[in-house]
């Protein structure tokens, strides 16, 4: 099972952690965690690129660990409030997205959100 916790402060989301392998196939053949591992790196590299924003992340494959955050996601790291708007919309929509997909993949999911503020 795969466990994704999203990060959010001030209601703003700023990122998330996912641990554990989805288990859905085999290795390889495993359609949760290709869908999985494309939307986190349309998340990096949307924040990255298009927002032209600092994120900060960590893959562990070994351990099956991914970790992202986005400072330009709270109002006390970035001054341009549209920019804000964007990234966190962005954590957002992953959540919503990981929501949905928990109707047909219940077993091989587990999603929470903590409220906690930047570490």
């Amino acid at each position: 099972m795969t466990k994704i916790v999203f990060f959010r402060s001030g209601g703003s989301f700023y990122g998330f952690e996912e641990q554990g392998h989805a288990d859905y196939d085999e290795a390889g053949q495993d359609i949760l965690c290709a869908a999985l591992s494309a939307m986190t790196m349309l998340i990096i590299n949307t924040v990255e690129v298009a927002y032209a924003s600092d994120v900060d992340y960590q893959i562990d494959e070994g351990a099956t660990n991914i970790r992202v955050r986005s400072k330009a996601a709270l109002a006390e790291f970035e001054d341009d409030e549209r920019k804000r708007y964007a990234v966190s919309g962005l954590f957002m929509s992953y959540y919503y997205q990981i929501c949905d997909l928990l109707e047909e993949y219940y077993e091989n999911l587990d999603v929470e959100i903590k409220d906690i503020d930047w570490v």
